[in-house]
């Protein structure tokens, strides 16, 4: 049994065409021959991502999804320049090979680069994996280390300077979220009323010192070394990243992070193995981030909180491309139960907070 992503055959309607795609990457990656495999890695649920196989060399083409697309979201050439100035100085970034912008060749722009192959951590830690309570624990702080050494990248210096506004960061988030939801909002969707007055009433000032954030930053976006799991030898998806607040990032990662003794209903949404023996509580992870950026954190409910707003968001936006039928995706369809628990989950937040 392979630990490693595996692919399947493309979906109905999101299939490539090889002889196009061949003829691409073929005029700009040098010495590549034979004729190419292409399936697709079914996981995901915002870019679509396949793997594109010759004999010698194993590519990753990133496209965005079919139908309706939230504004400013899924910019290809973006997010290859994120890659190819960020790999330098991170060098958890996959190296990026070509950028498309020709929309002929497959309804869209995309970008292609290389395949890290190792292990992802999914909903469940594999057993064949074997790993103590206390490997585990050197793998989430190695899993958080990754983060403040992402916060801690020098973004002038690898030419990202431009990559986003830090200054009104948090206000924009809560204010471009808000807005974001209500846009997708469908008549089953909760309204998150008492929780988006919260956020605006208890709004934070930015960090004063802004980082280069990840924004998506969980288990499933890093690749393990398959030799040694407890190593981080890639991290993916960097298509929503910019420059702001390091805490917000921090929330947003809070916010996929389920604990051991959260309720049943709550263990539903994980999608991590963050609950077994060794893994750090999400107070135990706020504690540690903190010791080792050098950064205090007085208001760490506020960034949860957020952190779970947004990724309603985010199961918002992906819903309403079901609800209308731009994606048959059954995998969907339960986003909006997913979105109601998330509320149940902010709401409890702010009815203990002390802020």
């Amino acid at each position: 049994m392979t630990l490693s992503d595996s692919s399947i055959r493309p979906r109905a309607g999101e299939e490539l065409d090889a002889r196009q795609i061949d003829s691409y990457l073929k005029a700009h990656i040098p010495r590549l021959y034979g004729q190419p495999a292409i399936s697709q890695f079914p996981g995901g649920a915002s870019n679509l991502t396949y793997l594109i196989q010759y004999p010698d060399l194993e590519l990753v083409l990133r496209r965005p999804p079919f139908g309706h697309k939230a504004k400013s979201a899924h910019d290809m050439g973006r997010e290859f320049r994120i890659l190819k100035q960020l790999q330098e100085v991170f060098p958890y970034c996959p190296k990026a090979y070509a950028h498309c912008i020709d929309n002929s060749l497959i309804g869209s722009e995309f970008y292609v680069m290389e395949r890290v192959k190792g292990i992802i951590l999914r909903a469940d830690l594999p057993s064949e994996l074997a790993l103590t309570a206390g490997s585990t624990r050197t793998l989430c702080k190695g899993f958080i280390d990754t983060l403040v050494e992402l916060h801690q990248v020098d973004y002038h210096a690898c030419g990202l300077g431009n990559l986003g506004k830090p200054e009104g960061y948090v206000q924009r988030q809560i204010c471009g979220w808000t807005e974001r939801y209500e846009k997708a909002l469908t008549p089953d969707a909760p309204h998150w009323l008492e929780v988006k007055v919260w956020l605006n009433d208890k709004m934070p000032d930015d960090h004063p010192k802004p980082a280069i954030i990840h924004n998506d930053y969980r288990f499933d976006n890093v690749i393990l070394q398959p030799n040694n799991p407890m190593h981080i030898i890639g991290v993916l998806d960097w298509e929503l990243t910019t420059l702001g607040d390091p805490l917000m990032d921090l929330g947003n990662t809070l916010a996929y992070w389920i604990q051991a003794d959260d309720p049943a209903s709550v263990q539903q949404l994980r999608r991590q193995p963050s609950n077994v023996p060794g893994m750090l509580t999400r107070q135990e992870f706020v504690d540690y981030y903190a010791e080792h950026s050098g950064i205090q954190i007085d208001n760490y409910d506020f960034y949860y909180t957020y952190g779970l707003f947004r990724l309603a968001g985010i199961v918002q936006q992906i819903y309403y491309r079901y609800y209308h039928g731009q994606t048959q995706d059954k995998r969907f369809a339960p986003f909006v139960h997913m979105n109601a628990l998330l509320e149940q989950m902010s709401l409890k937040v702010i009815r203990h907070s002390s802020l």
